[in-house]
């Protein structure tokens, strides 16, 4: 068991930012941050401004006086570097520093994660921040964690990232010979004669917008340039973290991620931080289930650590179309979801409430009334209340999946600009209808990368895998010839890391397979075919593969059209493993009845062996090395039951249950129980 930082329980708190408050008001923070059992607090998130007013000057009197009284009184800190915006005389003597969008239009200061991130200047003076950061308070006892900059995001197209971008392909394909073969650049006679004649793929070069999407006319260029974005952003973390890391020994470093981020490669973030974190913030009637497939998303970044969920909002959010509040019992589920589903931390933003600007009506612990009696702040005391009970025992416990669903960023971006075949194709939601077809079973699922091992699975499924980099279909081969069960979808096998087309698709993947495509159906919005599967006509939509078989098995055909009595699905025996292929998207019935079959083939049960009458709890189980902590939750309006599968002591009431005996979970309720292995 790894703990995410020295702590003896679920770190409760989140980012408070007293600056923005006259010091008489901290002292009373205080006094209600105790009441309401707060034990830690991110500091220092956006206060560039206020530390350095000047190029030479730097003032930290003001963060003195902060950090000794949350010390004083017992809180935890965690310590950001306040790097995510920066201060306007930079701007003004630095015009470099300014990012360029992809039409570009040079911005002027305003907004934040605003800096170029291949600005020297940027680089130079975030980087000295950082250190004088951990030279001064890296002995601090309070200081348990190290936060750098804040939800880094975004892109820039200017000068900077153009030559910085150049030197990245020299470095990626040593001449310029090889950057004409990997980009096709023959086609429309794009060949280019030296790495100066390359521009930065935006608006003005290769993109346009279709049907409301961003394109490119050339994928290969693209997909290079979010490469190279995402590290070039993700280095100027790396150069904080190494800052920080000359006077902090051990303390650990992380910065908070946005889950299914689209610019930012995650998995490869993850590789350079001590432990990963992320703001967690979905949508009033957002399901479960995909809240869930966030949370194993960074769980899976690194998969034998719990993760850190790093904000939340207590009440409301102010960015949706309609901020809808939480409603009572809300906070507290969703909290427990995080932790259920592997969070060693319920973090909020914000303490309390600011006065001005564009989050002064997102939610907080203490709102603009200041006051200790309000439903927030109530829930907020009662949850704290049960983390003061619940102590250390869930803290470092892990989950252990034999199942696990593939997600590759570059692979995202692919998709994305693939020329067709459907702007329909929805790379993360088919990712989440496998997910939720696990996740409806109670089957622990994590979420990985190309890059991680396949050695710990049964089951892999890989939907939409249409970039298969090099190597990863050896990786594929040997995990089915050893016994593994894979499963791939329509639209994959296509392409190689530079978006070339293989040769007859699925590419690299026909032998495990079994199969070759011959034709892709894009259908219309609305417009579907459809397959029998169990004894069920079942929808098939979005793409219809034509399906050559090759050794595979069919277990399923299409029922209409001129492709009637062609292969949909298809099973293939290769090795001591099966490979599967669905080639098309369809319903929540299939991908439940589909993988169903798949588990039960692998003999795959749930926690507590799913039955139809509660499969809509959310039911996870966290391991240490003599217990197991079974987490029930009930995110449903109506009652639901579970039957348990094992002894065990809700952590929460005191109350002991027996193996097979029934419990009943209203709205919001939750369970979490202890039993020895």
């Amino acid at each position: 068991m790894k703990r995410i930082w020295e702590h003896d329980k679920i770190a409760y708190g989140g980012d408070y930012n007293p600056e923005q408050w006259p010091e008489e008001v901290w002292q009373e923070d205080m006094r209600l941050f105790k009441k309401a059992h707060i034990d830690i607090v991110t500091l220092n998130v956006f206060s560039w401004a206020a530390l350095q007013p000047s190029e030479d000057e730097y003032n930290f009197e003001k963060l003195d006086k902060i950090i000794k009284l949350a010390g004083d009184n017992g809180l935890k800190i965690c310590l950001a570097t306040g790097t995510g915006a920066h201060p306007a005389w930079m701007a003004r003597k630095h015009p470099e520093i300014l990012r360029t969008d992809s039409q570009g239009r040079k911005h002027k200061f305003g907004g934040r994660e605003n800096s170029c991130p291949n600005s020297e200047v940027y680089r130079i003076y975030s980087v000295r921040l950082a250190e004088k950061l951990a030279e001064r308070y890296g002995d601090d006892p309070a200081v348990i964690a190290w936060h750098i900059s804040n939800e880094y995001s975004g892109e820039c197209y200017c000068e900077n990232c153009a030559a910085a971008f150049r030197r990245w392909l020299r470095k990626r394909y040593k001449n310029i010979d090889e950057v004409n073969k990997a980009w096709d650049s023959a086609f429309w006679g794009h060949t280019f004669y030296d790495f100066e004649d390359i521009v930065v793929p935006n608006e003005l070069s290769e993109h346009f917008y279709l049907f409301g999407k961003e394109r490119t006319t050339f994928q290969g260029i693209s997909i290079d340039y979010r490469r190279f974005n995402s590290e070039s952003i993700e280095e100027c973390c790396k150069l904080e973290y190494d800052a920080i890391r000359k006077y902090v020994k051990d303390t650990p470093i992380t910065t908070n991620m946005m889950g299914f981020y689209y610019p930012l490669d995650y998995h490869k973030w993850a590789e350079n931080l001590d432990f990963v974190s992320w703001d967690s913030y979905p949508g009033p009637d957002e399901p479960d289930g995909h809240i869930a497939l966030s949370h194993e998303l960074i769980r899976g970044l690194k998969r034998d650590m719990p993760f850190c969920l790093m904000e939340q909002t207590p009440s409301v959010t102010n960015w949706h179309a309609y901020n809808k509040l939480k409603r009572p019992g809300d906070m507290r589920r969703l909290s427990y979801q995080a932790v259920a589903h592997g969070s060693d931390s319920v973090m909020f933003f914000q303490m309390r409430r600011s006065t001005g600007a564009c989050e002064k009506y997102h939610g907080a612990v203490i709102d603009h009334a200041g006051r200790e009696d309000t439903r927030v702040f109530r829930e907020i005391t009662e949850l704290g209340e049960e983390l003061v009970k619940i102590g250390d025992k869930t803290l470092g416990t892990l989950q252990k999946p034999k199942v696990a669903v593939v997600f590759d960023w570059e692979n995202w971006w692919g998709i994305s600009y693939s020329a067709g075949p459907s702007i329909l194709i929805d790379y993360h939601e088919e990712a989440y209808r496998y997910y939720n077809a696990f996740y409806k079973r109670h089957i622990p699922c994590d979420i990985i990368g190309t890059e991680d091992s396949l050695d710990r699975y049964d089951i892999v499924v890989a939907p939409i895998l249409y970039m298969v980099k090099e190597g990863y279909d050896e990786k594929i081969r040997e995990f089915v010839k050893n016994g593994g069960s894979f499963v791939t979808t329509y639209f994959s096998g296509y392409v190689g890391d530079s978006d070339l087309v293989y040769g007859a698709y699925p590419g690299k993947l026909k032998d495990i397979l079994g199969i070759w495509v011959e034709e892709s159906d894009a259908l219309p919005e609305g417009e579907e075919n459809s397959f029998i599967y169990n004894g069920k006509q079942m929808p098939a939509r979005v793409l219809c593969d034509i399906i050559r078989p090759e050794g595979a098995e069919v277990l399923a055909r299409y029922d209409k059209d001129f492709y009637k009595g062609e292969a949909v699905i298809t099973k293939n025996s290769f090795g001591k493993g099966k490979a599967y292929y669905m080639g098309s998207c369809s319903d929540e019935e299939f991908y439940d009845s589909f993988i169903g079959d798949i588990a039960a083939e692998k003999g795959i049960k749930g926690i507590m062996d799913s039955q139809e009458e509660f499969d809509m709890l959310d039911i996870t189980r966290r391991y240490s090395e003599e217990k197991a902590y079974t987490f029930i939750i009930n995110h449903r309006e109506d009652g639901r039951s579970a039957v348990l599968d094992m002894d065990g002591t809700d952590i929460l009431s005191g109350k002991a249950y027996k193996k097979g005996e029934r419990i009943t979970l209203k709205h919001n309720e939750v369970y979490i129980l202890e039993s020895m292995i």
